[in-house]
């Protein structure tokens, strides 16, 4: 089976940029499966409804969140729906609407996706890896070999660390939030790791935002308010991770890109 990974959409720029790139993926590779992390998609913030609805037309099949999940009340209503397509870290307390899990199949082969979400300059949470251990044991005994994590977090130590602790008993690992790409694509006892699959959205911005606040942010210490760029023909990005997945194990890896709506090119295979 050949899953499709696209980082962090940051607003309408982002949802175009899926809209263009992702039926042509899923058709020249041969993808089975597009799981996005959608928690930027609505305006930088959140995942709307209306968003969901563009994004699957698109092509998604399958949304992954983060700290950004609940800042469009409306994903409550996606996150209720018994193994919903629309995840949010699963190692939020217990009692939190939504789950971390999805499970499906392709061609009767299962397959599950994890969502969790880091520590360090973020919400407070339980233990991300103590829940990924009991997680992947408890789908192990389900019979579930082909687990695929998106495990959402600012420290690139972390992420490595858990893509350690899990290697050979997952079939990827794949870092969102920091909207940055990494090229330490990398197989290790068959599992797929990556630090940041890096954001699609506004190449001419500071992580998908309009410049201008940020830089005043940095220069002054005061907040402001963030803001997706609107303007049409800005410099843009496509980013997105291919996985071929059997038996649990990531037989191949590489990364899709594409820059200011240029060809979809193979940048990087991990090795």
């Amino acid at each position: 089976m050949r899953f499709g990974f696209i980082g962090d959409i940051v607003g309408k720029i982002g949802r175009e940029q899926v809209t263009r790139y992702v039926k042509e993926a899923r058709s020249f590779y041969n993808l089975d499966v597009i799981i996005a992390n959608g928690e930027n998609a609505s305006h930088g913030f959140g995942l709307g409804a209306k968003s969901v609805q563009e994004l699957q037309t698109s092509g998604v099949d399958i949304f992954t969140g983060g700290n950004h999940t609940w800042d469009k009340k409306e994903v409550t209503t996606f996150l209720a729906l018994e193994n919903s397509n629309v995840l949010r870290p699963h190692n939020y307390p217990k009692g939190v609407v939504g789950s971390g899990v999805y499970r499906g199949s392709v061609g009767g082969e299962p397959f599950a996706v994890l969502n969790l979400m880091g520590h360090f300059g973020m919400p407070q949470c339980d233990n991300a890896f103590i829940c990924a251990n009991v997680m992947v044991d408890m789908l192990h005994s389900e019979g579930i070999k082909n687990i695929i994590v998106d495990f959402h977090a600012e420290a690139t130590s972390e992420k490595r660390a858990m893509f350690m602790m899990l290697k050979g008993r997952i079939a990827a690992i794949i870092g969102t939030h920091t909207h940055i790409g990494t090229d330490d694509l990398e197989i290790f006892e068959g599992s797929f790791g990556v630090s940041d699959v890096g954001m699609s959205g506004a190449r001419e911005s500071v992580i998908g935002m309009e410049c201008e606040e940020p830089i005043k942010r940095f220069l002054t210490g005061i907040p402001s308010r963030l803001s997706v760029p609107e303007k049409r023909g800005i410099p843009s990005i496509f980013q997105m991770i291919v996985c071929e997945i059997s038996y649990g194990k990531c037989i191949e890896a590489f990364k899709l890109k594409a820059v200011d709506n240029g060809s979809l090119e193979k940048t990087l295979v991990a090795k």
